[in-house]
C-alpha cells in the first residue's frame, strides 16, 4: 500500500501530515499529488469527502518549496492563487495550507466578503506566497489596486461546479485575463457536468484527467433513506427521529433561509438545541454556529445549500434533507457532508407529496432507487394533492427550476460554505479568519 512518504513530498510536509495522523493517501490524493508535481494542468473529479483539498494543497506546497521565488524582505509575490466559491470553504482551504505547510518558509492568506477589507489590504501589502480567495472579493481588491497577480505560477479552481452554479463564471473570466499566460492550472470539481467540460477546454492545456468516482455518483458508504410524510408533519417527524434515535449531531438542509429560521424555532420548542446558517447571517454568527456544531455543543445545524459548503466534520453521522433540493446535483453535494474519507454515514430525506417529482429526478440522476420507509405515527395522507413549491427567497420560482445566475458584479451574491477533505486539520478548530496570516473582507461579496 502506497504511503505519503512515497509520493515525493518534502520531509517538512511529511512531518506535518504525520502529525495529523495520516500515513496512507486517499485515491484522489494518490493520483492527484504526482500529477500536480509534474507541473502540468489537471482536471480532477472527486466527490466531496474524498480528500481533494489535500490532493492539491500538498503538491502545491511541494512545488512552491522547490520553485525559485522573487520574495524580498518587504514583500512576497503571490505565486499560487486558489479560488473557492464560498467564505467557509476559503477559510478551510487556507487552514489546510497552513497546517501542512507549517514547517516550510511559506505563508498564506485568505480573503472573502462579509468582514472588513482593511485587514486584507494590510495583509496583501506584506505579501503572501499562497492566496485563497472568493471571486467577488478578489475583484474588489483588483478594482482598488490592492493586489498584484502578475507572479502567479499556479491557479487552483476548487469546487468549480459550485462556482458555476453560483454564477461566478464572469468573475472567473475577468480574473483569468489578469493572470500570467504561462502558469499551471488545476481544476477540481465534485461532478463533471457539460459546463465544467466546456470551462476545462478553455482553461486547461492538455491536462491530465482524474476521476476517482463514477460520474454523478453518491458516496457508496452512505446509507440513504426516505421517510414519506405530510408537508405539515415534517418538523414533528424530525424531532421524533432526533429524540427516539438519540441523534447527537445532525446537519439539516432546508430549501430557503426563511424555512431554516422557522425550523430552528420549532426544534427549540422541542428541546433540541439548533442554529441556522445561511446568507443572511453575519459571518461571525455563521462561524460561531459552525464551531459549536463541530465541537458537539450544538445538536442540530440547519443550513441552506449555499451555506453548507464550509461544513467539513470528521465522521458526521447524520444528514437530513428536510426539503429536497430543486437541482439533483445538490442532493449529491448535501449527502456528501457525511460518509467522508471512507467513514460511514446516514442520509435521511423527509419527502412530502409536493416533492415526488424532485425525488424522481434525484433517483434518475444518481441511477438508483432510494429505500422508502414510513415511520409509524407519521403516515402520509395518500389522497393529498401536490402543491407548487414556492421559493420565498426568490418569488415566482417553482419546483424543479434552477435559480438564474446572478450578475457577476452583483454585491448581493450570497456567500456560503463548503469544504471537505481528508487529510484535514482538527475538525473542532474554528478558523480565526480575522487574525493570523489570513484576513477577510466586506460588502457581502462571496
Amino acid at each position: 500500500m502506497t504511503t505519503f512518504s512515497e509520493l515525493g513530498l518534502a520531509p517538512e510536509i511529511l512531518r506535518a501530515v504525520t502529525e495529523q495522523g495520516y500515513t496512507t493517501p486517499t485515491p484522489i490524493q494518490l493520483q492527484a499529488i504526482p500529477a500536480v508535481l509534474t507541473g502540468e494542468d489537471l482536471l480532477a473529479g472527486a466527490q466531496t469527502g474524498t480528500g481533494k483539498t489535500a490532493g492539491f494543497t500538498l503538491p502545491l506546497l511541494q512545488r512552491l518549496h522547490t520553485m525559485p521565488s522573487n520574495a524580498t524582505a518587504q514583500r512576497r509575490p503571490i505565486r499560487a492563487l486558489i479560488l473557492t466559491p464560498t467564505r467557509e470553504l476559503a477559510a478551510q482551504v487556507e487552514e489546510s495550507v497552513r497546517v501542512y505547510g507549517k514547517y516550510l518558509p511559506l505563508n498564506s492568506g485568505v480573503i472573502f466578503g462579509g468582514v472588513g477589507i482593511n485587514p486584507q489590504i494590510k495583509l496583501l501589502k506584506t505579501g503572501v506566497d499562497i492566496l485563497v480567495a472568493t471571486p467577488g472579493r478578489l475583484l474588489d481588491h483588483i478594482g482598488q489596486g490592492t493586489i498584484d497577480l502578475s507572479q502567479v505560477k499556479v491557479l487552483v479552481l476548487d469546487e468549480a461546479d459550485r462556482m458555476l452554479d453560483m454564477g461566478f463564471i464572469r468573475d472567473i473570466r475577468k480574473i483569468l485575463e489578469l493572470l500570467p499566460k504561462k502558469r499551471q492550472n488545476l481544476l477540481f470539481s465534485a461532478t463533471f457536468s457539460n459546463e465544467i467540460k466546456e470551462l476545462a477546454d478553455k482553461l486547461l492545456n492538455s491536462p491530465n484527467m482524474i476521476e476517482v468516482a463514477r460520474r454523478n455518483s453518491t458516496v457508496e458508504v452512505i446509507s440513504q433513506k426516505i421517510h414519506p410524510v405530510n408537508r405539515d408533519g415534517k418538523h414533528t417527524l424530525l424531532a421524533h427521529l432526533i429524540h427516539t434515535l438519540k441523534w447527537s449531531q445532525v446537519l439539516v438542509f432546508t430549501r430557503t433561509k426563511h424555512g431554516a429560521n422557522k425550523l430552528v424555532e420549532q426544534l427549540e420548542k422541542a428541546d433540541i438545541t439548533s442554529m441556522a446558517i445561511h446568507g443572511n447571517k453575519s459571518q461571525s454568527a455563521r462561524t460561531k454556529a459552525l464551531a459549536e456544531f463541530k465541537e458537539g455543543s450544538l445538536q442540530v445545524l440547519v443550513a441552506t445549500d449555499i451555506a453548507a459548503r464550509g461544513i467539513d466534520i470528521d465522521q458526521l453521522p447524520h444528514v437530513v434533507n428536510y426539503d429536497l433540493p430543486n437541482v439533483p446535483e445538490d442532493y449529491v453535494h448535501r449527502i456528501g457532508r457525511t460518509g467522508r474519507a471512507g467513514a460511514g454515514g446516514e442520509a435521511v430525506s423527509l419527502v412530502c407529496v409536493d416533492e415526488l417529482k424532485l425525488l424522481a429526478d434525484i433517483e434518475k440522476f444518481i441511477k438508483r432507487k432510494i429505500v422508502s420507509e414510513v415511520v409509524p405515527g407519521f403516515e402520509p395522507d395518500l389522497n393529498a394533492k401536490p402543491q407548487p413549491i414556492q421559493l420565498r427567497s426568490q418569488p415566482g420560482q417553482r419546483s424543479g427550476q434552477r435559480a438564474p445566475a446572478k450578475p457577476a458584479s452583483s454585491s448581493a451574491r450570497r456567500p456560503a460554505a463548503a469544504g471537505p477533505n481528508h487529510p484535514r486539520p482538527h475538525a473542532g478548530a474554528a478558523p480565526n479568519t480575522a487574525a493570523r496570516r489570513s484576513s477577510s473582507g466586506s460588502r457581502g461579496r462571496g
